[in-house]
């Protein structure tokens, strides 16, 4: 049976007034901000712009969403004139960075020289330089191509660090009048000067750069935007907006599910931050559809068909056995020690298992380190408290890039003479410099896990897939250097601890949602190319189980079959599942409870 849903009105989204030319959409992991971005670029350019969406997320989406492969150079939109999709992609924009690099060597440099710089262009210094340089690019472009160009970026805290590169990047060159004092992945790029500093008045003219902050009717989300929006600020850029995506009205009053989603989003909207509720503001309903294909995005801000929903298609899906946490933690407990990996699409809860099963591990009698490589840290309000034997960390970019100078001064610096220190500082203290250290950081993290419980709470998919390419690129390094030598059996490597079952349980979390279990399909395949095979997967937030008899929640059902459905027909090699709790579990003692879940099937 079909079912037909009416047809929306369209949604006065004051966005749209008057947009500026780049846009910026923004904000913690699965708030919306593909399908709103997608969606607006679709309004644009239906309307007769010329628009460009590109991608800054490493783990983007918009292939799937879109229909159309992505690419690092401009490409159309089949089905809507006006549109081109650009996906910068950091490996594409690496070797066409290092190609450049190269090119501006001497002619008469030797083999060996070159070879020496090709090495230093390995590292993922040089895929973040590389990406920054294409995103620069765009803000400093001024032929006109496009009337608009809309940025759908990474999660919040990868977003953060690229916004704020063209401000590093032209301070620490109009100090440097030799440009670059090393040959290192930043050689060059005192030619850039000029396009950074273009990016940089870009970025900050209100007339030109509206950032459009995105969220979802919930505390956590609410919070990390209004902390976005202050640092956002002291970067220069204000002209900021709110978009609340997902806002859900039950459809009765006896339905006790969806009354307490529309309850905690009323509450969160009530209780917004003073950051967010001074902005403009849009809101946009939640919707029976997932936005994926034309006719869905065009539909999410109204005024085109929704489309149809086979009622049926939940009766096709195959039962999935769903293991409780419980289980997991009393797995993982036996084992005794080891680094648990909990990684997924932003968003999806990952802060929230990782904690759960860290307290699960301590009330069953283990010493648990608990931390996290994500900017946006979320690890110590989940716990909102202590426990005795849980220890609580951060992998703080700022601390360990500081710690990481100090360092490198006292083991280099100390046998140079003034004008060596002041080279080797001015060099140091690049923005190139915050990647090794986070690197050496998450090394010594996976080293603590050969003799006690590591839980770490990754960031979202794109940012810990790029630390990744940071510890294969360690691992290379490293095998090529003591390649023939007595050493080279001793040598192990990170991505090497990683690599081994018996020391690393990664697990993927995902929602029951299209775009959160094809990104995890897609970090799973990454994770095995590197040799690291995925140990278990958690399905988070199920409405499956809730019995609700709500419309639009029940259309909303048949889609999470449909991904129950995939993920049962082989994805993972087992399955975890949490179902969507009225109330958040924040706390120490809510925690807990999440490992003491009875096991249910959906």
């Amino acid at each position: 049976m079909i079912l037909p849903l009416p047809i929306d009105s369209p949604l006065s989204l004051n966005l749209l007034t008057d947009p500026t030319r780049f846009l910026f959409f923004t904000g913690k992991g699965g708030v919306g901000k593909t399908s709103l971005s997608t969606a607006v670029a679709l309004k644009l350019a239906d309307a007769g712009q010329r628009v460009l969406l590109v991608s800054t997320d490493a783990a983007s989406n918009l292939d799937e969403m879109l229909g159309v492969k992505l690419s690092n150079h401009p490409g159309p939109v089949p089905g809507a004139p006006g549109l081109s999709l650009l996906n910068i992609d950091p490996d594409a924009a690496a070797e066409a960075y290092r190609l450049r690099v190269l090119a501006q060597l001497e002619s008469n440099a030797s083999e060996s020289e070159r070879t020496t710089v090709r090495e230093q262009l390995s590292g993922a210094c040089t895929t973040e330089i590389a990406a920054f340089d294409e995103f620069a690019a765009l803000l400093a472009e001024d032929d006109h191509l496009y009337d608009h160009i809309i940025f759908d970026t990474a999660p919040t805290g990868h977003t953060l660090r690229l916004l704020s590169l063209p401000k590093a990047w032209s301070g620490f060159l109009a100090g440097n009048d030799r440009g670059a004092s090393c040959l290192g992945p930043h050689s060059g790029l005192k030619m850039q000067e000029a396009r950074f500093n273009a990016a940089l008045q870009a970025l900050s003219d209100p007339a030109l750069t509206t950032v459009v902050l995105v969220t979802r009717p919930d505390p956590r989300p609410m919070q990390e935007a209004a902390r976005t929006s202050e640092e956002l600020r002291t970067l220069g850029l204000g002209n900021q907006r709110l978009a609340i995506n997902g806002v859900f009205h039950a459809s009765g009053k006896d339905d006790p599910t969806a009354n307490a989603i529309e309850a905690l989003g009323a509450q969160a909207m009530a209780k917004m931050p003073d950051a967010l509720a001074s902005l403009p503001r849009d809101e946009v309903p939640l919707r029976a559809f997932d936005t994926v294909g034309l006719p869905s995005l065009r539909a999410l801000l109204g005024g085109a068909p929704p489309p149809a929903i086979l009622q049926n298609a939940a009766a096709k899906a195959p039962t999935l056995p769903a293991e409780p946490l419980s289980r997991m933690a009393d797995e993982l407990a036996a084992i005794g020690h080891g680094l648990i990996m909990v990684m997924g699409k932003g968003g999806v809860g990952k802060t929230t298992i990782a904690a759960a099963l860290a307290v699960g591990l301590v009330k069953r009698g283990h010493s648990v380190h608990l931390t996290t490589t994500d900017p946006a840290a979320h690890v110590s309000s989940a716990l909102n408290g202590s426990l005795p034997n849980l220890k609580v960390g951060r992998i703080d970019p700022k601390l360990e890039t500081d710690a990481y100078i100090t360092k490198m001064m006292a083991a280099k610096g100390k046998d140079l003479d003034d004008q060596g220190r002041a080279l080797l500082l001015e060099d140091l203290q690049s923005p190139c410099t915050e990647e090794v250290a986070v690197f050496h950081a998450f090394s010594r993290v996976v080293n603590e896990a050969r003799t006690a419980f590591v839980v770490l709470d990754t960031a979202p998919t794109g940012h810990s897939l790029l630390l990744m390419d940071a510890t294969g690129a360690y691992h290379r390094q490293m095998t090529q250097q003591y390649e023939g030598t007595s050493n080279a059996l001793h040598i192990i490597t990170p991505l090497m601890r990683l690599q081994d079952a018996a020391m690393t349980r990664v697990i993927i979390v995902t929602l029951p949602e299209v775009t959160p279990v094809s990104q995890a399909a897609a970090l799973q395949d990454d994770l095995r190319r590197a040799k690291i095979e995925p140990w278990a997967w958690v399905i988070n937030k199920s409405v499956a189980a809730t019995g609700t008899t709500d419309p639009l929640l029940q259309a909303r059902l048949v889609g999470e079959r449909r991904q129950t459905e995939r993920i049962a027909s082989g994805l993972a090699r087992r399955t975890f599942v949490l179902p969507w709790l009225p109330e958040p579990p924040v706390g120490v003692e809510a925690l807990g409870k999440l490992c003491a879940e009875r096991s249910l099937l959906i």
